[in-house]
């Protein structure tokens, strides 16, 4: 059903401006995980008869190629030892158990380091002037970007697309306010709170204090990202300038996981697109739970 609804909403955007039987889509991945789920919709859309391409830098993980669409590659300066040091590091902060504000300021850190690292990949798409040139004559009708580095966001710009969102969401409530959506403090947590919908009075003034941060936050985050736009676009742009022209934000989640709150009407909720590709699980996996299982119960 979330499948479904995601190539749905995505072939809306590219049908409306030509009315033609299939659309030419640019897609914008973040490497990863992020991208076995846009995988999906991306196979879907390309059996649906949309022609899709796929931009990836030369350096990546879990970019494997498939006959479904093509991919195009840029060339990158950074190493894949790089990537996987710094999202080592990433991933080593979430896991350390710090008070509050200690945690905040050390995911931030991480955050910022992260980002850099893979804004460098950013960069040397701009640097590559025969792929723009290949991206300019191609004609495409929009974007499908996930936009947590903003490099296809940036890209949609340069290029005067349209473009469609497929994330998770950002660090600091900008898939919220970039399409002013509510988001009242008294029952929707920030991030870096680490609280649920059920908050004491305490708990909200804290919330109150982080939501006061955001903005700083997300601009120190994104500071390098900034830098690099106005550079590209030739304009000063801000945060919400690269963002809240999306025609669609497709996210990552629903209210089963997250918390009820107000929404805009071009915010898709597909939560479990993800589980789309169901593979059995090992069968040492199984041996797992019985051990466990003595283990405690002893």
């Amino acid at each position: 059903m979330a499948l479904r609804l995601c190539c749905a909403w995505i072939s809306i955007v590219l049908l409306l401006p030509g009315l033609s039987d299939g659309g030419k889509l640019l897609v914008v991945p973040m490497v990863g995980s992020h991208w076995l789920s846009m995988q999906e919709v991306v196979e879907k859309l390309s059996q649906r008869g949309h022609e899709v391409v796929v931009l990836v830098p030369e350096v990546s993980w879990q970019m494997k190629t498939t006959q479904a669409y093509k991919v195009v590659t840029y060339p990158v300066r950074q190493t894949l030892e790089e990537l996987d040091n710094a999202f080592e590091e990433y991933i080593s902060v979430h896991l350390t158990k710090k008070p509050f504000p200690l945690n905040a300021l050390g995911v931030y850190k991480a955050s910022v380091d992260v980002f850099n690292t893979f804004l460098g990949q950013c960069k040397d798409l701009f640097r590559s002037q025969e792929t723009l040139r290949f991206l300019n004559q191609s004609r495409f009708d929009a974007i499908l970007t996930d936009p947590i580095f903003m490099c296809g966001t940036i890209l949609a710009h340069h290029l005067s697309l349209p473009f469609v969102f497929f994330m998770r969401g950002f660090p600091c409530n900008l898939h919220f306010s970039a399409p002013q959506s509510p988001s009242p403090l008294s029952y929707i947590p920030r991030l870096f709170s680490f609280n649920s919908d059920q908050m004491t009075f305490f708990q909200r003034v804290e919330n109150a204090l982080i939501s006061l941060l955001e903005l700083d936050y997300c601009n120190g985050n994104y500071a390098e990202t900034l830098k690099l736009s106005s550079e590209v676009l030739q304009r000063d742009v801000s945060l919400t300038d690269l963002v809240d022209s999306a025609a669609i934000w497709i996210l990552r989640f629903d209210f089963v996981f997250e918390y009820v709150r107000p929404v805009m009407p071009n915010m898709v909720f597909v939560g479990g697109i993800n589980c789309a590709k169901k593979k059995p699980l090992p069968k040492v996996r199984f041996l797992v739970l019985p051990i466990l299982l003595l283990h405690f119960c002893q």
